[in-house]
């Protein structure tokens, strides 16, 4: 978590400020820029989000996310995330990303895939192996992500209640297997539609970022990944940076 509000730094997020438009006078802006919209990053940061969507608004806060795709893509994304619709703004391009100078991925001969492959094995990608894991061991840090009364349908695995998770690791944290299970479903949908969510394969490695912006312009928070799985500082509560904003009305 960093606070900046140096002239060069406030320069660095020049590209971004001029591609926003004006929130409600005194708000500030929460602009998540996304990699592709089929990245698992992008559909676990929105699914996030959904949830707290009231809190930012009663908070002053205006969302929005800038993500690699298109219109119809974008249209999935938010049909299966629940993500605003209105507040996601698409690409086809990296460039602004480029301009942010965000973390475009390991980058080797022979197209976007040799890198983007060993960056799911944690090479160019440090702190990925131990996010997947996370997601079998559990984490008594997180929140549960399936309710008793839950339908799970995580294709090929057939449809089964969400009370097996409190059956086998109790309730009211995150049980072992359990985000492996729900990044199993966001794999199933992506994949079963892959060129809606990734029409090109040229920025699958292209990594995202997040800045908390105040309403005079001030860069107050930003978080900018460095690895796949890793779209903000603590996995368990990714939405953590946000609580001293939430708890107050003031830019």
């Amino acid at each position: 978590m960093t606070r900046q509000s140096t002239v060069s730094q406030q320069q660095s997020l020049q590209p971004l400020l001029e591609r926003l438009s004006p929130p409600p006078s005194g708000w500030r802006r929460l602009v998540i820029v996304m990699g592709q919209l089929g990245d698992f990053d992008s559909m676990e940061y929105a699914q996030a989000l959904v949830p707290r969507l009231s809190e930012l608004e009663q908070a002053g806060i205006a969302l929005q996310a800038i993500a690699i795709g298109d219109q119809s893509g974008a249209d999935r994304f938010c049909g299966f995330t629940g993500f605003p619709r209105q507040a996601l703004e698409v690409d086809s391009s990296s460039a602004l990303h480029e301009a942010l100078g965000l973390y475009a991925g390991l980058k080797l001969p022979g197209g976007p895939w040799p890198g983007f492959l060993l960056m799911c094995a944690g090479i160019g990608s440090p702190g990925t192996l131990q996010e997947v894991l996370r997601g079998y061991t559990g984490d008594r840090r997180a929140a549960a992500i399936f309710g008793d009364d839950d339908m799970v349908k995580a294709w090929p695995l057939p449809a089964f209640p969400g009370a097996l998770f409190a059956r086998a690791g109790g309730r009211n944290f995150q049980r072992p297997f359990e985000l492996a299970t729900k990044r199993l479903c966001n794999m199933g949908e992506v994949l079963s539609q892959w060129r809606t969510y990734v029409p090109v394969d040229d920025h699958i490695a292209q990594r995202g970022g997040t800045f908390l912006i105040g309403a005079d312009g001030s860069l107050l928070y930003e978080w900018r990944e460095t690895h796949l799985l890793g779209f903000a500082d603590d996995m368990a509560v990714p939405l953590a940076f946000l609580d001293p904003y939430l708890s107050d009305n003031h830019s």
